[in-house]
């Protein structure tokens, strides 16, 4: 007779009636979740006092201190998340507070397999990206079909929060206003539009884009990366590159290049703040990063990519600077010239006169909707520079100066779009004149470099947000599960006086850019209640007229591409 060894199966205690179990997902790095851990103990005592208030008790999945080695009660790793869920009952309602940035990928294995009901609940706050994270882990929960609910408030004791809070404690689920959202129909357009568009999207089928991808899954965002299945359809594939390969390439680029590079930022009037100390922006910092963007145009060159995406944080992070300087050149049509050094275009100028559309941390679903917006703008004759922000916090104008008029019904909030990198000068009113380079935030990026920080200029915006929803059919009516959807709008950037640019800046990153902007038609808790992702991405047209006809020429390749768009507020 032969003997096995069965694991014992043998669920968590059932926990009683009214109960749920409050975990947070945290940061991969000590220095971010030491440093934003007490603002977390802070925003969990709220919520646990709302839910207390409606007459719930609460329970921590995890231990408020770890251990000596990681003394927060973030959860900071996959396998620290596996071992956290392995002792929560599966039924429990789950509860995940959110005031930080978090890698999503710490806490979707438990989420995606756990049957209770789950609610993230975030904080408004612009000092730490909590509400990024919140976003971030409601897009990755959506890509993988799991059914979730999202809160968010200023004030957790606010009547109206705790309204909602009620709905799920009762329910859960909690129903949000969805009235700014209809199905776009591309037969409600104009004919010059909806033939450019159809034609765009024709030529995709034809000559489809690469993307190249510099190693996948940055910082645990699950909801960034598109699966081939329904990357294809929508005429895209990608080549597939390692981040090891640019830091080579980097190695090979010669000094003499790099400065030219850097001259040529200089004379745009670009100034960096440089400094002697380790904890300061230095000069060889900046000719570092000048050295990644000639390697990336080469290796873009080198695989015929039609876009590319640095990973950089948690790959080059430990090896060399900030690639965040290198992202917003490559999103500007004005940048230094760089040439290629092989193949059939030896000699010439790479995408001169273009940009090189970058997706900031490989957000996949960015860099399509990228393509998109390039291919779009070039054909109608307008800049395509464009780029993603995090959808970072909003607040009213607190100088009272707010030089808007509302279209339409408008809450008075102002959206701080801002990213750490990927901004092209060209955003800039004056352009390079107007940017300047702080050394990045050690928290973030400890081997330093400079971002590009400047306010966006005011005018008029086309925003959206590309995003697969697991919960959908297949692609093209394929069996595959899952959908490519698209959110678009429009909007306004705004100019702030400076007084109200500096409280801005200082109750979020001050050395990253930022847009304000105002998003027609759509107030903040809707916006909160459909976008499905921590990143934004955001193009310039001349005026509102154009603005409006670039957006359903855009609207129709996305369609003709086979992706489910949505407009929103229009």
């Amino acid at each position: 007779m032969t003997t096995y060894a069965h694991p014992k199966l043998q669920l968590p205690d059932a926990l009683p009636a009214k109960t749920a179990v409050l975990i947070a997902s945290g940061d991969s790095r000590l220095s971010a979740n030491s440093l934003c851990w007490p603002t977390q103990q802070r925003v969990e005592h709220e919520a646990i006092t709302a839910l207390e208030s409606l007459g719930w008790s609460v329970v921590r999945g995890s231990p408020e201190r770890w251990s000596d080695a990681e003394p927060h009660g973030f959860v900071f790793s996959q396998a620290h998340g596996r071992e956290v869920f392995e002792n929560i009952h599966p039924d429990a309602p789950l509860v995940v507070v959110e005031s930080v940035w978090q890698y999503s990928m710490h806490v979707v294995p438990g989420l995606v397999r756990h049957r209770g009901p789950i609610l993230i609940i975030a904080n408004w706050s612009g000092q730490w990206p909590g509400l990024v994270g919140a976003l971030n882990l409601r897009g990755s929960l959506t890509k993988a079909g799991r059914e979730h609910s999202l809160l968010w408030g200023e004030d957790f004791a606010d009547p109206a929060f705790r309204a909602k809070l009620g709905q799920w404690c009762e329910t859960g689920r909690i129903e949000h206003d969805l009235s700014h959202v209809r199905r776009f129909d591309v037969n409600s357009i104009g004919a010059a539009e909806r033939n450019l568009g159809i034609d765009l999207a024709a030529a995709v089928e034809r000559r489809p884009f690469i993307m190249g991808v510099f190693d996948e899954g940055c910082m645990g965002m699950f909801n960034a990366i598109i699966p081939d299945h329904l990357l294809h359809p929508a005429g895209a594939f990608k080549e597939r590159l390692s981040q090891s390969t640019l830091f080579a390439r980097m190695q090979r680029v010669p000094e003499a290049e790099a400065r030219a590079a850097y001259d040529w930022i200089l004379a745009r009037g670009m100034k960096f703040d440089l400094g002697p100390g380790p904890e300061q922006l230095r000069e060889e910092h900046v000719l570092e990063q000048c050295k990644m963007y000639i390697a990336a145009l080469r290796l873009a060159d080198k695989y015929g990519c039609d876009a590319i995406g640095i990973q950089y944080q948690l790959g080059l992070t430990e090896t060399c600077v900030a690639s965040d300087l290198v992202e917003g050149l490559l999103n500007c049509s004005e940048r230094p010239p760089v040439k290629a050094t092989e193949g059939p275009n030896a000699g010439k100028i790479i995408f001169d006169g273009r940009p090189l559309p970058h997706f900031n941390e490989v957000d996949e679903c960015a860099g399509l909707d990228a393509l998109v917006t390039d291919r779009v703008w070039r054909a109608m004759g307008m800049t395509p520079d464009n780029t993603l922000h995090d959808v970072r916090w909003s607040d009213t104008d607190r100088s009272g100066t707010t030089p808007y008029t509302p279209h339409g019904e408008w809450d008075g909030q102002i959206w701080v779009f801002e990213i750490s990198g990927a901004v092209p000068p060209s955003h800039f009113a004056k352009g390079y004149a107007d940017a300047i380079g702080y050394r990045q935030p050690a928290m973030y990026f400890a081997p330093g470099g400079s971002g590009i920080c400047g306010m966006s200029r005011p005018g008029e915006i086309v925003w959206s947000r590309v995003y697969v929803d697991g919960r959908a059919g297949g692609a093209k009516g394929g069996p595959a599960p899952g959908a490519l959807c698209m959110d678009l709008g429009r909007g306004t950037a705004l100019a702030l006086p400076e007084s109200e640019m500096r409280r801005r800046w200082e109750s979020t990153t001050r050395q990253w850019p930022i847009m304000n902007a105002v998003l027609h038609g759509v107030s903040r808790d809707q916006l909160m209640a459909k976008h499905q992702s921590n990143h934004i991405q955001v193009v310039y047209a001349p005026d509102a007229a154009s603005a409006d006809r670039a957006m359903a020429a855009k609207a129709a390749m996305a369609h003709g591409l086979g992706i489910r768009v949505n407009l929103c507020g229009i």
